[in-house]
């Protein structure tokens, strides 16, 4: 004779169980961004440079219920399917194991990549702004200071050609 208690226990069991499948599911689908969810089996491809020579194409994997391998339970009424839903679950976790490390790498490639990018950006801006954005003031006093020694230079050498022509004339 079986437990009457423990039998509604092992029935709300099956129920959160079934739900947290249904959970699944519908997270899997849901987990898009710009029209692109690797959970439902979509492709992403990553172009970095602007000949598109360099890419990396990161291919999704179906993660709904299904997809991992589970399905509703009607029932738990012995240890049996207790225990073969307990394999399935870890059969589960482990494929999402291999693929979060999988979905991990490709991260650090692009971040890698975008860190490149950021800072190569951030020099040719410096560059450009160094080429571009001149101080002013700067400026304007340097070329009044050129002014300034070429109207000295020009009377130096009109000085020193009055004085030549004054020894000469003292000499007649």
């Amino acid at each position: 004779m079986k437990d009457a208690a423990a039998q509604l226990v092992r029935s709300n069991l099956v129920t959160q169980y079934n739900n947290i499948l249904d959970q699944i599911t519908s997270s899997s689908q849901d987990a898009s961004f710009n029209g692109v969810n690797l959970l439902n089996n979509d492709a992403l491809k990553l172009t970095f440079n602007e000949t598109g020579t360099s890419t990396l194409k990161i291919q999704g994997v179906q993660f709904n219920a299904t997809g991992l391998g589970l399905s509703k339970l009607a029932d738990f009424n012995d240890n049996s399917s207790a225990t073969a839903a307990i394999s399935t679950l870890s059969t589960a976790s482990s494929t999402l194991r291999t693929q979060a490390s999988a979905l991990g790498s490709n991260l650090s490639i692009v971040q890698i990549r975008q860190d490149f990018s950021k800072n190569l950006i951030n020099v040719l801006q410096t560059g450009s702004s160094n080429l571009t954005l001149a101080d002013t003031n700067e400026e304007a006093a340097n070329s009044q200071a050129l002014s300034t020694r070429q109207s000295i230079a020009v009377s130096a050498l009109s000085l020193a050609n009055q004085s030549q022509q004054s020894v000469l004339q003292l000499l007649r």
